[in-house]
């Protein structure tokens, strides 16, 4: 983690970790088992014998209180449509609650979705009492309801509530909406677009989801460092380095997956998917400037951890752990300068009012030789006018006055700069090159002086034998490395 912060400190506005998403299932102790159900019903309530309608009055009686519910506090409550997103369709319903600054139950949805129940059947065989009956664990599909709610701490929240024996309820929690709620009720400023937080004035900041969240200021190196984890990490992220990064030990027994991919589902973006045992991985990009890597737990045990709600404290100490590593592991591959591309961009014009001043191609030999003389002359050359720089370029490389004339000389350093690499001295017509014009004046130059052109002449030009020595060193290195580019091509081709 320390080492993906040095590299991209520059361009990162600021990095927070949270809980992403908390899914809770909670239950009533007394209708759990057979036997509670018995006595729930027999010595609590005296109804008995407990057969299958007794069981389904229960359902009803808890469908009725729902449906007056919503209708005493006018609340909406409907089946969703084929292909509906429920958050974007119940989001309209939240933001009225935030105008009113009300809190509770805003919007309630039905679902038929399997869950469990208890059956009621007759013994196979007679027994003394006629009214005995076996109530038997069960899995059906029943109606569902979703209570998206309001909550004045948890902020917005939903509870998923079974209408049949034993009641089990879900409860899905956002950490994004708990810290949007706290930096309001301290007066901090901030942006949110969905689940994540793209900017803040203050910068001190049965399934659970842990992210850690890097925020960049600009999209440009974003991309390519999304690009260049999903390439290495596909054939770097062995089974080996994927139990380091989650803290399990490997062994031949394992349970589940160990294994890497780069998926683009519905997401809109690609996603690169970790899997080790029941735990997933996850990195995207997302908001333009959003870098996410999270971490999915579907089955505590594989942290070595039970469902108690007692453990989120220790769990939270090991997402961090792992998503640290997993940050590490990131910048180990990264830890290469972000491409950019300089040359592309000089390529491009650039507007000057009505018109565009063209780009600067780095094939063009005439402007690498302005460069030069101008690199060369250093600050005593910013002081020379026009004709004393067309002189020098003549005499330099020995040109005709018809080769480089005075009006292709204007032209060249009106490109130049247009392009921010040359200023003028004052209101005098004599030129200098910018500090951004020196550094883009050593590349353009050492690029065909030192890159281009002893390669040119290394690949087109005679090979010495081996046999022989080699006029020069660099000429020899560069044999070597075209070698081994000719056997790593022979390679990926075999």
């Amino acid at each position: 983690m320390e080492t993906f912060t040095k590299l991209f400190a520059s361009l990162l506005a600021f990095v927070y970790h949270c809980f992403d998403r908390i899914v809770i299932q909670g239950y009533i102790p007394l209708l759990t088992r057979p036997a509670h159900i018995v006595h729930f019903f027999r010595d609590v309530h005296g109804i008995y014998p407990i057969t299958k309608q007794v069981l389904a009055k229960r359902t009803h009686e808890y469908q009725q209180w729902v449906e007056a519910f919503a209708r005493n506090h006018r609340i909406p409550i409907q089946w969703p449509e084929k292909g509906m997103k429920k958050e974007d369709y119940v989001r309209p319903f939240c933001a009225s609650m935030e105008r009113r600054k009300r809190f509770g139950v805003y919007f309630i949805f039905k679902s038929l979705e399997q869950g469990p129940t208890f059956r009621s059947l007759s013994p196979k065989y007679p027994t003394d009492d006629p009214d005995y009956r076996i109530l038997q664990r069960n899995r059906s599909r029943y109606t569902h309801y979703y209570f998206y709610i309001r909550d004045e701490v948890l902020g917005p929240m939903v509870m998923c509530a079974g209408s049949f024996l034993p009641f089990q309820t879900t409860y899905y929690i956002n950490g994004h909406h708990f810290i949007a709620g706290e930096l309001q009720r301290q007066g901090v400023r901030f942006r949110k677009d969905d689940n994540a937080f793209l900017w803040t004035d203050n910068l001190q900041l049965n399934q659970v989801e842990y992210c850690r969240n890097f925020i960049f200021r600009r999209n440009f190196p974003i991309h390519k460092i999304f690009e260049r984890s999903c390439e290495l990490g596909l054939f770097r992220l062995t089974a080996d380095k994927i139990t380091q990064i989650f803290g399990v030990r490997k062994h031949n027994r394992i349970r589940g997956k160990l294994h890497s991919m780069l998926e683009k589902l519905d997401h809109g973006h690609h996603v690169l998917r970790i899997y080790c045992k029941s735990l997933v991985a996850r990195m995207y990009e997302k908001f333009a400037t959003f870098l996410r890597l999270e971490i999915c737990v579907n089955r505590l045990k594989d942290l070595g951890l039970n469902k108690g709600l007692k453990n989120l404290n220790v769990l939270r100490q090991k997402l961090v752990s792992a998503t640290d590593r997993m940050a590490g592991f990131e910048a180990e591959l990264l830890n290469v300068h972000v491409d950019f591309p300089l040359f592309q961009r000089l390529a491009l014009p650039i507007p000057c009012g009505g018109a565009k001043i063209p780009g600067i191609k780095i094939q063009d030999t005439r402007m690498m030789r302005l460069m030069e003389v101008l690199l060369q002359g250093g600050t005593q050359l910013g002081g020379w006018r026009t004709a004393q720089i067309h002189e020098t370029i003549r005499t330099t490389f020995a040109l005709s006055a018809n080769a480089y004339t005075l009006t292709q000389l204007r032209y060249d350093l009106r490109k130049m700069k247009g392009h921010g690499l040359l200023e003028r001295d004052g209101k005098r017509y004599c030129y200098r090159l910018t500090e951004k014009g020196k550094k883009v004046a050593a590349m353009f130059v050492l690029f065909h002086q030192r890159v281009c052109g002893p390669l040119a002449n290394s690949l087109f030009h005679h090979r010495p034998e081996k046999v022989s020595k080699p006029p020069a060193k660099i000429e020899a290195a560069y044999h070597k490395a075209d070698d081994a580019i000719q056997n790593l091509i022979d390679l990926l081709a075999a």
